[in-house]
């Protein structure tokens, strides 16, 4: 092929947004292809925006019709493995929105099928174009900050007023949106936490649910992280409070990493503290510390950023920035974190006991205020109709 031709599932905001960066050219050797929404109101909308551009209202006849190499599955969080899944079996290369899933059932089984179909699959964690971020991962894994004691992020500027989540129906609802901050807000930071650190041993999780807001899901986590290595991390999030904060702190034998914003701190040790621990023999002695403003280069390309990276890889071969199959291990840590929060149970992440979680979020699912509220509605229709 000499251009790529994206068809993009579901016409809402995420949809709406990748049509006009691709329309728009934003994406080189990329070409809006085709759109599909089963809401007659979004098509329609859809036409007006992209007249040249097929609409289809199923995603099957558009899977069927040749005209796309590639698709994006941006729809509610639920319906994502399955959608990528039927594209698959269509011999079409997959990108599907985060989250990959809402529990981590469905995602594993969603890769088996991204493995049997042998086509390219990514997903759009489009954070880890961002170079602050990159430059962390960079200086973890070359070893630069030697071991790492500890991780801290606090990430509370994700302030969403009631208003937001009464805008729609499915926001924040067990049955719907299959969680609240956690699977909202926090996937790209989840993603990011494993990208740059590895994936926890086990996880500690404390969860309030609508302590701030008239919801049934949870809107402030506080999370205790465990690695094998002695390496330890909390990760603090909620959408209830205003201004808040986003700070990355790495405490690590080299000294301390700070990122906040778009800048990024290190006070470097000239010595690993556990070398000046074994020889310095002055009670209150101290290593020597510089602070060290780490340059970042770059620009955050974003959703663009993944699409160019897509449609490299399918011309030319580069690697995937962000492969689909990974989309399980921040859900990993997303389920891990609700499963400890409902259970009161430190979780075992290698060993994550994916059924039983999922059987759990069946229960908030039928136990969900909203879904009796909607059962009473059609009884009381059935009763009033004889």
């Amino acid at each position: 092929m000499e251009r790529v031709r994206l068809g993009v599932i579901g016409y809402g905001n995420m949809g709406t947004a990748h049509c006009k960066n691709v329309a728009a050219g934003k994406v080189p050797n990329m070409t809006l292809a085709a759109i599909c929404d089963s809401n007659e109101g979004r098509r329609k909308a859809a036409k007006e925006n992209h007249s040249d551009v097929a609409i289809f209202d199923n995603e099957t006849d558009l899977y069927k019709s040749g005209l796309c190499d590639v698709v994006i599955v941006a729809t509610p969080h639920y319906d994502h493995p399955r959608l990528v899944e039927e594209a698959f079996s269509y011999g079409l290369n997959v990108i599907t929105e985060k989250p990959a899933g809402v529990y981590t059932k469905q995602v594993l089984e969603m890769n088996e099928a991204a493995e049997k179909s042998g086509k390219l699959f990514g997903i759009m964690y489009n954070q880890r174009t961002n170079p602050v971020y990159q430059k962390v991962r960079e200086l973890v894994q070359s070893g630069a900050l030697g071991h790492i004691k500890r991780i801290s992020w606090v990430i509370t500027d994700w302030y969403r007023p009631q208003a937001y989540h009464d805008s729609s129906a499915w926001r924040s609802r067990w049955e719907t949106e299959g969680g609240g901050t956690l699977i909202n807000q926090n996937p790209h930071q989840l993603d990011l936490w494993q990208w740059m650190f590895g994936m926890p041993d086990k996880i500690t999780a404390f969860a309030s649910f609508g302590k701030y807001y008239d919801i049934e899901v949870e809107d402030e986590v506080t999370a205790y992280f465990e690695y094998e290595n002695g390496t330890t991390g909390t990760y603090i999030t909620s959408t209830g409070e205003f201004p808040g904060t986003n700070r990355l702190e790495i405490a690590c034998d080299m000294g301390k990493l700070i990122v906040e914003k778009t800048g990024m701190t290190f006070y470097r040790n000239v010595v690993s503290e556990r070398e000046f621990n074994k020889t310095n023999k002055a009670i209150f002695g101290k290593p020597e510390c510089w602070k060290c403003e780490i340059p970042i280069t770059g620009e955050t390309e974003n959703h663009v950023g993944i699409f160019k990276n897509v449609t490299n890889a399918l011309l030319n071969g580069t690697e995937l920035l962000a492969p689909g199959y990974e989309g399980i291990n921040g859900l990993t840590i997303s389920n891990a974190m609700h499963y400890s929060a409902w259970t009161g149970k430190t979780v075992d992440v290698k060993n994550f006991p994916h059924d039983e979680f999922y059987d759990l979020l069946q229960e908030r699912i039928s136990n969900s205020t909203m879904v009796k509220k909607v059962a009473a509605a059609q009884t009381a229709d059935t009763e009033g109709s004889y």
